[in-house]
């Protein structure tokens, strides 16, 4: 089996003033191409801080992670940051939607920095929103959806650039129970098709149905 991902001895540490917090110790990890996995653990522990280094979006302070065979280390920012758009989507727990804009137009900012034409973007957005059950609402703004709603939107809008990897962040943390199966459905129908999901939650419900489970304490996987 190929590994997407692979961690080696990654650590991370963040400084304010003079006091140094150790968010994760020398973590070795790997997830497969197509997997569907959960990274699980109590709040504070240091999960959400392995999503954004898995993800390119922070960079540890020790250690190596390799994206699709890519060491991230030997990457500039800018090259980090391509690398990450063509790659991965992201979905957070709050959703992150741009007040401002309609769904649709939500969708087509993840698509602004890649070339594609507004037509492109357009036909590509709408293409996602059906994808997700939200086809009638592409005028709608984030206020007027509901949380489960605005959550489709946001993993539409991961999938703008058809990534190989979808790294969430509580997804259905502020969902209830009808709105969080709806999520977990989607989910599942893009694992089908050959997506690496990987979600980040404390729930464990969710996490009985992923193929691959890493529990995270104190900054470590537990065995």
């Amino acid at each position: 089996m190929n590994n997407i991902i692979k961690t080696e001895q990654i650590s991370k540490t963040y400084r304010t003033g003079d006091i140094n917090t150790l968010a994760l110790r020398e973590v070795s990890m790997e997830i497969t191409k197509g997997s569907f996995t959960c990274i699980i653990g109590p709040s504070g522990h240091g999960k959400s801080t392995l999503m954004h280094l898995l993800g390119g979006l922070d960079r540890p302070s020790s250690g190596k992670i390799w994206l699709d065979g890519t060491e991230l280390g030997k990457l500039d920012n800018n090259r980090l940051a391509a690398l990450r758009g063509a790659k991965v989507g992201f979905v957070f727990q709050f959703f992150n939607l741009l007040q401002g804009l309609t769904a649709q137009e939500n969708i087509e900012t993840a698509m602004m920095l890649t070339g594609a034409s507004e037509n492109v973007q357009t036909k590509r957005a709408l293409e996602l929103l059906d994808m997700v059950g939200l086809a009638d609402k592409a005028g709608s703004r984030p206020a007027q959806l509901s949380g489960g709603q605005q959550q489709r939107v946001a993993i539409a809008r991961a999938l703008a650039n058809d990534p190989d990897i979808l790294l969430m962040d509580e997804p259905t943390g502020n969902l209830d129970s009808v709105a969080e199966a709806e999520v977990l459905a989607i989910l599942r129908t893009l694992h089908s098709k050959g997506k690496t999901i990987v979600i980040v939650t404390h729930n464990n419900e969710i996490a009985k149905t992923a193929e691959q489970v890493i529990n995270v304490k104190d900054g470590q996987i537990m065995q």
